[in-house]
């Protein structure tokens, strides 16, 4: 059996480098952890396709919140599309729903054409969606080759019994990644647990600022402080693909 592939989001180019340093086979490329993962920008995605020795698929998501989005909005993504493709890009990474929560087939399959031929993968707006069997087959239908997806769950742990039925429905047509809340600890179980063959984490730890002149009280809008980062570290990487060297299918997989 193949080693499982491990995808990483990587928010920044320090995650990006620790990702590929820690044997990472892809990233996820994005910015705004923080509303969920956004579009990253030109130069990143310039940066980290040129870098070479991981691929690179790149989130496209003009803002944060839900994922109904006006036609304006699927023609600036459809263009950020283009532009990740003219940049190197392996993939994209897309998602929208309708008003009732069903998967918006017109404006997938409107990014699937932009993509020319790349990966494209469907993101958690599927955790979403009103009926994951239906959904499904729209996804697949639609011309995706991957679905990022916790199982309808709060972590890709709790949604194993989902995750586990949307590997069986899949049936091969297309690749199940789990993603939430995955890391050293129980990726492996996830993996075998699930019958998936890729998976999808963060990997990340606090990151402190080396400023020496900290003016208190002034915040620039993040969750905590400007002082300290979440960034993707290299050690946990390798620590999650060192779990799978355990790897073996349950007894019922």
């Amino acid at each position: 059996m193949s080693t499982p592939t491990l995808e990483i989001c990587a928010g920044s180019w320090d995650s990006v480098l620790a990702a590929r340093s820690g044997g990472a086979a892809r990233v996820e490329l994005c910015s705004g952890l923080t509303e969920g993962g956004l579009t990253p920008s030109v130069g990143l995605i310039r940066a980290a396709c040129a870098l070479g020795g991981v691929r690179v698929h790149v989130l496209i998501r003009p803002r944060g919140g839900d994922f109904l989005y006006t036609e304006a909005e699927v023609t600036l993504m459809e263009d950020d599309i283009c532009r990740a493709v003219e940049a190197g890009a392996d993939g994209v990474v897309v998602g929208s729903l309708t008003p009732d929560g069903d998967i918006d087939t017109r404006q997938l399959r409107r990014w699937v054409r932009a993509a020319g031929g790349r990966d494209v993968t469907f993101h958690r707006a599927f955790d979403l969606c009103r009926c994951p069997e239906e959904a499904l087959e729209a996804i697949i239908d639609s011309g995706c080759s991957r679905l990022l997806t916790s199982g309808q769950a709060a972590t890709a742990e709790a949604g194993i019994p989902q995750l586990r039925r949307l590997v069986e429905q899949s049936a091969g047509r297309l690749s199940v990644m789990p993603g939430c809340g995955v890391g050293a600890g129980n990726a492996a179980r996830i993996l075998a647990a699930t019958g998936a063959r890729e998976i999808h984490a963060s990997a990340r730890r606090p990151v402190g600022s080396l400023m020496k002149f900290r003016h208190s009280g002034v915040s620039m809008g993040a969750p905590t402080d400007e002082y300290t980062r979440l960034e993707t570290s290299a050690d946990e990487v390798r620590a999650i693909l060192a779990s799978f060297g355990g790897l073996v299918p349950s007894a019922d997989v």
